[in-house]
């Protein structure tokens, strides 16, 4: 996927991950009622390696209203800057 879209300079794509849609329980939780999601796995760095420390397969957490959202083939993807990533888990 990443060749599709190569980042530049110090932002990050990040194919967002969605929310569980099922509770533990089991009660079904409808689209109008998640939360914009906040989790994602790097796809691609931009090519300032040296100013990214995240690399590609790490799973990150970023701000909700951050970056620009990109749908390529069904999938949400989120250009993002690197500085903007909060942490990897």
């Amino acid at each position: 996927m990443s060749s599709l879209i190569r980042p530049l300079g110090q932002r990050v794509l990040l194919k967002v991950l969605e929310e569980e849609s099922v509770t533990s329980s089991g009660l079904v939780i409808p689209d109008t009622a998640k939360e914009k999601p906040q989790q994602g796995e790097v796809v691609a760095v931009g090519d300032d390696k040296e100013m990214i420390k995240v690399s590609i397969g790490d799973k990150v957490l970023f701000p909700k209203y951050s970056g620009t959202e990109v749908r390529l083939e069904g999938t949400d993807y989120l250009i993002i800057d690197a500085s903007e990533i909060l942490g990897i888990f």
